[in-house]
């Protein structure tokens, strides 16, 4: 029987879509494209109202053919407009997400005493609630591991829906978190990317994600990269960004700064200052040779007048930033700002946020350019394919036409960005 898994939003989705795919892989389910599925999974997001919007689409398109189940955030918070979609739609909640796990043996039972898979799915009644239980052991979309390690949070950002969707922050402990970690080296992998909802608020009531990250670098050996999902300002101290002159700890980082006006920062309740994130980006640079620094940044949050846009455009200009996410503002239900009317009009945010991108573009072209003629490493993925280190996307020439292997990492020099290609 075949199966796809469609997987929207953040790095944290990505690595559990990895174990639910590992799973029904191991119980004799072949993973397949959609349009051969039997059976669909839909890893959904509630970030904005456009990632709600495009789960509906394709919810709608997976149920033409196949039975879908849907879990994750937006699953969580509308589960009854989820159902609505097609009857051929099973939601599962993200605290029943784990019970994923389970359903691949069931299925297979099931279906082999002679019921339908719309039967097996409807007699599925074991329910797991350990969302750390996604512990892969192989990774079928990614060449590079994903451990996650924290799950939740405990801001309440004004714009943010997965904090309701997720709860408060939790943290696998650090002796499994290093436990994992060495299974993943045992396994053969070169790198591991941790990954949680707000990472860097892993164990900060104890020794942080710093502390983390020198008992990971301690156990670990000198072969294994150690990659960060996304870093929110507030919980980065300097016992974290110590750690990051370790030569195992990937010259990429990617920081939601959403807006670089104090005024609008406190509005939307975030908490961290301005001089907090450049000294972040300082600390980065001093710890790696010309780092990938990337930004989330929101254009239109209530209270962003002409002068508050520039004071984040100016930010961002400065500090020379890799890459920026850019999103238009989307008020979100049940979230504090949402109704707020203080905010521009959808024309003035929808020019802000092209402003930003094309700035980007800028920016992104110009780091480019600096990497043409640098050392680099190069993580195979599909092919002659890879992300650097620095996670930019090339791929590897190498001498006398030998192939290059997945997994594997290869050293060379960035010859040319357009595209881009390492040669070893």
């Amino acid at each position: 029987m075949n199966v796809y898994i469609y997987t929207l939003g953040c790095r944290l989705n990505q690595a559990e879509s990895e174990a639910i795919a590992e799973r029904f892989q191991r119980n004799g389910f072949v993973l397949s494209p959609w349009n051969e599925a039997d059976l669909v999974i839909v890893n959904s997001c509630t970030v904005t109202a456009k990632a709600e919007q495009k789960a509906r689409r394709m919810i709608r398109k997976f149920a033409e053919r196949s039975e879908v189940i849907v879990t994750g955030c937006y699953a969580e918070l509308e589960s009854d407009e989820v159902r609505s979609l097609s009857g051929k739609v099973t939601v599962f909640s993200l605290k029943e997400k784990a019970s994923l796990l389970s359903l691949p043996s069931h299925l297979a039972a099931a279906i082999s005493s002679g019921m339908s898979l719309k039967e097996a799915i409807g007699t599925f009644t074991e329910r797991c609630t350990d969302i750390f239980a996604f512990d892969a052991s192989s990774f079928q979309y990614h060449s590079r591991a994903y451990l996650k390690i924290q799950d939740g949070c405990d801001n309440c950002c004004g714009y943010c829906r997965t904090t309701v969707a997720r709860g408060p922050s939790v943290s696998l402990s650090p002796d499994a978190v290093v436990r994992r970690a060495l299974d993943i080296e045992a396994r053969g992998f070169h790198e591991i990317m941790l990954t949680g909802v707000n990472l860097t608020m892993y164990d900060h009531d104890g020794e942080g994600l710093g502390g983390l990250i020198e008992k990971l670098l301690g156990a670990l050996g000198s072969g294994m990269r150690l990659r960060l999902s996304s870093m929110e300002p507030d919980h980065v101290d300097d016992r974290l960004l110590d750690t990051l002159a370790d030569r195992r700890m990937q010259p990429h980082f990617h920081i939601p700064i959403q807006s670089a006006s104090e005024k609008v920062l406190a509005i939307a309740s975030r908490r961290y200052s301005i001089d907090h994130v450049e000294h972040i980006i300082e600390r980065m640079r001093s710890a790696k040779d010309d780092p990938f620094i990337a930004c989330d940044v929101i254009a239109g949050l209530p209270g962003e007048g002409n002068e508050e846009f520039m004071e984040t455009y100016n930010f961002l200009e400065r500090n020379d930033f890799s890459a920026m996410h850019v999103f238009p503002y989307s008020p979100r239900p049940g979230t504090p700002l949402y109704g707020m009317k203080n905010r521009a009009e959808e024309r003035v945010r929808d020019e802000r946020a092209e402003i930003l991108r094309k700035l980007s573009a800028v920016h992104s072209r110009r780091y480019l350019e600096r990497q043409k003629g640098k050392k680099i490493e190069i993580l195979v993925e599909n092919g002659s394919e890879g992300t650097t280190g620095n996670y930019l996307k090339g791929s590897v020439s190498l001498p006398d036409g030998k192939i290059p292997v997945r997994g594997m990492i290869y050293e060379g020099i960035l010859s040319s960005i357009d595209p881009v290609i390492i040669k070893v």
